[in-house]
């Protein structure tokens, strides 16, 4: 391992040795709780371009196996841990993390105080930070100097369609593939579900002309302000068929219905309790955001809030019965984390099983 230093737009640098790519790396920098999943976090694509502070002390334990990628090609930005085990005890392992990282030139840096991190963005606010092995002056500079993206999804959804299909074929489910993670696909095809995966910038003719059965909105990086070919998507095809969004999808539905969304004092993740407003149950769920619904936003619009996360009361879940549409801000898919919120597919598949029926 090499000497090298995360340097933050405040000024604090933190020093430890660096594992993966020998690269800099200028990133936002989002928090996140999991226990395990680190794999996960690697290859989602809605991590794309963020530094992620592992607050769980111990990461690389149990290695990568090739089944549990949710990407073909990791994308995150670089991974902060305090310390990294490079000798994984795993019968399912292949690679090491820092093989992995080192091939698609990602960075991490381990030995630093994750606790002090986390402690200074959960005050302070979100803030970047570069990876680098740069004097501080010359990298606060590069820092400076680096801008925010905003093409997030167009670097990380697909370029053109692709599809998924299952041998206990019943529905074609078109996906607007925002930076899709691949167990979304997989619950899909393990319900019966053809996926047709779009770029987020395919237009509602072309949607249509797959005549699907559903929609499904994915998760995905960035600001859903950005990507306002996906929000007039959602506006054009509400009511003709089910939709479903998750992460990103959740707030573009929003944004679609006339709701408002912000972004978090800092970004984060993990798993935490959610509850069901009109059951009463509560599921524990994983989840990866920067961005929230605005709770006040959305009285007046065509939506309902369903869930809500306890740890903050923010906005977890939205739907409009009578267009059937509905969202949720984590992942229902389990990758990494509970199984709590697997009824949410079998939901999806109702809503298609009824559209169906009144065809």
């Amino acid at each position: 391992m090499q000497n090298r230093k995360l340097i933050f737009e405040n000024g604090r640098v933190f020093e430890g040795e660096g594992f993966g790519a020998k690269c800099d790396a200028v990133c936002e920098v989002v928090l996140n709780t999991a226990v395990v999943g680190y794999q996960e976090i690697l290859s989602d694509p809605s991590c794309y371009g963020q530094l992620v502070v592992m607050t769980y002390p111990l990461i690389g334990n149990y290695g990568l196996t090739d089944e549990d990628y949710e990407s073909r090609t990791p994308k995150i930005g670089g991974f902060v841990v305090r310390e990294y085990n490079d000798a994984p005890s795993n019968y399912r392992y292949t690679r090491t993390l820092a093989d992995v990282m080192a091939e698609n030139n990602i960075p991490g840096i381990a030995g630093v105080d994750t606790r002090a991190i986390t402690r200074m963005i959960r005050d302070e606010g979100g803030m970047r930070a570069i990876l680098t092995d740069l004097p501080v002056e010359e990298a606060m500079a590069k820092l400076r100097a680096s801008e925010v993206r905003k093409d997030q999804v167009a670097c990380v959804g697909s370029k053109s369609v692709w599809y998924s299909r299952t041998a206990n074929y019943k529905y074609n489910v078109v996906a607007v593939d925002c930076g899709m993670k691949q167990s979304i696909v997989r619950r899909l095809n393990e319900k019966g579900c053809n996926v047709i995966a779009v770029p987020y910038n395919t237009s509602a003719e072309t949607v249509m002309s797959f005549k699907p059965d559903a929609l499904l909105i994915s998760n995905g990086p960035g600001n859903p302000e950005d990507v306002p070919e996906v929000i007039e998507l959602v506006r054009a095809l509400q009511g003709k068929m089910p939709i479903f969004g998750i992460g990103l999808g959740h707030q573009i539905i929003a944004l679609a219905n006339g709701a408002t969304v912000s972004r978090l004092k800092f970004g984060q993740g993990g798993s935490g309790p959610v509850k069901e407003l009109a059951t009463g149950k509560v599921e524990l769920a994983s989840k990866h955001q920067s961005y929230t619904v605005d709770a006040d936003s959305v009285a007046g619009t065509k939506l309902t809030i369903t869930h809500v996360n306890l740890l903050d009361n923010s906005v977890a879940g939205l739907a409009c019965a009578e267009e059937k549409v509905f969202s949720v801000q984590y992942q229902p898919e389990s990758a990494p984390g509970p199984q709590d919120s697997d009824y949410l597919f079998d939901r999806f598949i109702a809503m298609m099983e009824e559209g169906r029926r009144n065809a």
